[in-house]
């Protein structure tokens, strides 16, 4: 493969000269085989810089200027992109070219190949590793499915229903009457003492009014 850089020599433009240096001098420091092909006293080189630059690429006028760089017969691009693949260390990639072994651009290259392989492995890792040891829920598996399943499961089996204890004291409650306690007992002989009591009493008033009426019939005598 070679390298084309389409140039004029004979510019009057010290923007260009200096933007053509630029181009040169860093692919001699990168030690890449290119030839220059001047379009200031090449008519043919013009026309065909010209031609083969894309459409898209061309200024609003319609006239390319140089330099223009090409890797044989493909388009490569501009200094504006060939100076932005300077910054981002990637002129081999940008000429076409593989980058020597050990350079910044092929340890870069290594390294976005690494990445890419670690990281496809591991997007395989973990897929079949979800696949194989993560289990899914049976409700999320079935879904409906399932609820529906035990929504009839728990129509048909009827929950037994607790019989009330019966307890041993309660029984025939109705029947026994409430024993009786001492305080009863004590509270009925008061009852009685008290209505002895008032019986003496009355025998006492009865005894005085017939003794009251004993006496008023002896003074009347």
């Amino acid at each position: 493969m070679v390298i084309k850089v389409f140039l004029a020599t004979s510019s009057g433009s010290t923007a260009i000269k200096k933007k053509q240096q630029d181009v040169v001098g860093f692919l001699e420091a990168l030690k890449v085989d290119y030839t220059q092909l001047d379009i200031a006293c090449n008519e043919e080189n013009r026309m065909w810089m010209r031609q083969n630059v894309p459409e898209e690429k061309k200024p609003s006028n319609g006239i390319p200027l140089p330099p223009q760089i090409f890797n044989e017969e493909s388009y490569c691009g501009d200094y504006e992109t060939f100076f932005d693949a300077k910054e981002d260390n990637s002129v081999f990639a940008f000429l076409g070219l593989a980058p020597p072994p050990g350079s910044k651009e092929a340890l870069k290259a290594d390294e976005e190949e690494h990445i890419m392989e670690n990281g496809t492995h591991a997007e395989e890792t973990n897929e079949e590793g979800m696949d194989d040891s993560i289990e899914v829920p049976e409700v999320d598996r079935n879904g409906d499915v399932y609820e529906n399943e035990d929504e009839e499961g728990k129509e048909d089996v009827e929950e037994p229903v607790a019989e009330p204890e019966e307890n041993e004291d309660s029984e025939g409650g109705g029947d026994n009457e409430p024993e009786d306690t001492g305080h009863a007992e004590e509270y009925e002989e008061q009852e009685d003492e008290l209505q002895s009591e008032e019986e003496e009493e009355a025998d006492v008033e009865e005894g005085e009014e017939d003794y009251l009426e004993e006496t008023q019939e002896e003074e009347a005598e």
